[in-house]
């Protein structure tokens, strides 16, 4: 190759990561002022297309099916054509949609269709990034070790929607087995290419940061949205639950305050299950034990020290709702999660942080716990009667116990059919163990697979974590490994299979795959800082090359 052009590749690299001089003509500035206005330009003009074609249709169906189906199908046709137009914003918009979701769906009059409005912003978005893998010839499965025992799951899955699903559509009354399937592989692995997204949505550090702090002010703003419910509730704007018996201890739609959905509040009999801003109560608890270890990785590892003060207050804000929406789950793991956090991730060492973390977040919570002691000794009064009553090992047993015996052949129960969301279209079996869950539905053979995938994944995250030299890039990729790791196994409930963990769990492995991308471009640049003369290695230019791809990801 001609020096000339080995020279033009280097600089061009160098511009990707912002280590090349960029001293531009007058000319060259006004030409480049031109082609950014035209872009502009031409991004308006194709939305405010989109919006008024979806107001129109919108319009159209509210007239002849309601106002609602009209304002849900006016909403669905933007959604779905900006998200594939714009994938980079639409994956950020459904980060930021996601925890909101239960309240916008209820807002709306709360369809059962709504619940999945948050679909049609991810996969029309996911088609513009599998586009994007073609055209740049980039990998779509991220990491590459998991490909092969992802496509053989995906598979034998499939086999169990054809086979099982597909039987039981053609002797079905009154339901759609094969939609109770599509729901089902959905819940199991729908957003697993959110990874890829992730993977290519993180161009830079800058963005990185932006995408968590984005995620520390949806905490924030979520856990104020709940308190002012819990504060409605107990002042008594919001009336709670009413009627006798039964009634006093199910949460309901009749009673739902201010945001969120189904909401249980009748403190005369001990009995707190407030959503927050999510559909249901269990929802709401495990946001807050999400959260928690995306406040930790801010707290203690963003650069800038007011977003660690903010990082800070999420933990905090994080903590206090998991006493006052009564959501045991929570109570007992948001702090258990944020002792495991510090020792897994080595903060518990490192002073610097941990002793003003630790001591500020000492400081809210003693004032917290002050003002209300009766609220968290009620709290902890009921955890201890539930692990009483009900202790989770044995539980967990059971349930196991329970999904073997209901084995037919080793394909399982079908797709879908002990799937929430799936209710919709069918039957399903309420089972409140994830692996036993997974067992009911797609037998023994099916949950070996998944849970052979779910742990190359771990140890492909637990390896990018470990070959990261920035202290605060390994520190949040500590935080995110240790998430992937928790849920991978956790067998109590199914927070794998509904909001938000079944989104935020690719999300965390897809920044933690990212961070030793961003690692080697930093120390590349600060060396090309350095030495400006430097040649660039084969290495250095195959990951320029894909940093230049990554770039050109809109």
């Amino acid at each position: 190759m001609p020096k000339t052009k080995v020279k033009r590749k280097e600089a061009q690299a160098q511009q990707s990561i912002g280590t090349a001089p960029k001293v531009l003509s007058r000319k060259e500035q006004r030409k480049l002022q031109r082609e950014q206005a035209q872009v502009r330009q031409s991004i308006i003009q194709f939305t405010v297309t989109v919006v008024a074609v979806s107001a129109f249709v919108g319009l159209l169906v509210g007239l002849t099916s309601g106002l609602t189906l009209g304002v849900g199908a006016g909403l669905a046709i933007a959604c779905l054509i900006l998200s594939f137009k714009y994938p980079r914003y639409a994956i950020y918009g459904f980060i930021i949609y996601l925890p909101i979701s239960g309240t916008v769906t209820y807002g709306l009059g709360g369809n059962a269709i709504l619940q999945l409005a948050k679909d049609a912003i991810f996969f029309p978005a996911l088609f513009g990034v599998v586009l994007f893998c073609r055209k740049y010839k980039q990998a779509l499965i991220i990491p590459q070790v998991i490909k092969i025992p992802l496509l053989i799951l995906f598979t034998f899955l499939m086999a169990v929607l054809l086979l099982v699903n597909g039987s039981q559509q053609l002797s079905a009354v009154n339901e759609t087995p094969i939609l109770v399937g599509l729901l089902g592989l959905k819940a199991l692995l729908g957003y697993s290419l959110l990874i890829t997204c992730i993977y290519y949505l993180i161009r830079t550090k800058e963005d990185l940061y932006f995408l968590l702090r984005i995620q520390v002010i949806l905490i924030i703003v979520c856990c104020a949205l709940g308190f002012i419910q819990y504060f409605m509730l107990r002042t008594g704007i919001c009336p709670g639950t009413q009627g006798t018996g039964e009634e006093l201890f199910k949460a309901s739609l009749e009673s739902r305050c201010f945001v969120g959905g189904s909401l249980l509040y009748a403190p005369q009999v001990g009995q707190i299950r407030l959503p927050g801003t999510f559909v249901a109560p269990w929802q709401w608890g495990w946001f807050l034990i999400s959260s928690a270890f995306f406040a930790f990785g801010t707290a203690f590892s963003d650069r800038s020290f007011i977003w660690r003060a903010l990082g800070l207050v999420s933990m905090a804000v994080v903590m206090m709702m998991a006493v006052l929406s009564g959501q045991r789950i929570a109570l007992a793991l948001v702090p258990t999660s944020a002792i495991v956090l510090l020792v897994l991730t080595g903060q518990i060492f490192n002073l610097k942080r941990f002793i003003p973390v630790g001591i500020g977040l000492f400081l809210i919570l003693s004032f917290l716990v002050a003002r209300d002691p009766a609220i968290v000794n009620e709290r902890i009064a009921s955890f201890q009667d539930r692990w009483e009553a009900s202790p989770p090992h044995e539980f967990i047993v059971q349930q196991l116990n329970w999904a073997q015996r209901q084995q037919r052949g080793f394909l399982g129960r079908g797709l879908g059919r002990a799937t929430n969301s799936a209710r919709i279209f069918g039957r399903t079996q309420l089972v409140e163990t994830y692996h036993s869950k997974v067992l009911y539905e797609v037998g023994p053979f099916g949950l070996i697979m998944l849970l052979t995938l779910f742990t190359i994944l771990t140890v492909s995250t637990f390896r990018a974590y470990r070959s990261i030299k920035d202290p605060n890039l390994r520190g949040y990729a500590a935080s995110m490994w240790v998430f992937v790791l928790f849920i991978s196994y956790n067998p109590y409930y199914y927070p794998l299979d509904v909001d938000p963990v079944n989104v935020y769990y690719w999300l965390a492995a897809g920044i933690v795959l990212k961070l030793p991308d961003i690692d080697r471009q930093e120390r590349l640049k600060q060396s090309l800082e350095g030495d400006t003369k430097r040649k660039l290695s084969k290495k250095e230019l195959r990951q320029l090359k894909k940093s230049q791809a990554a770039a050109e990801f809109k």
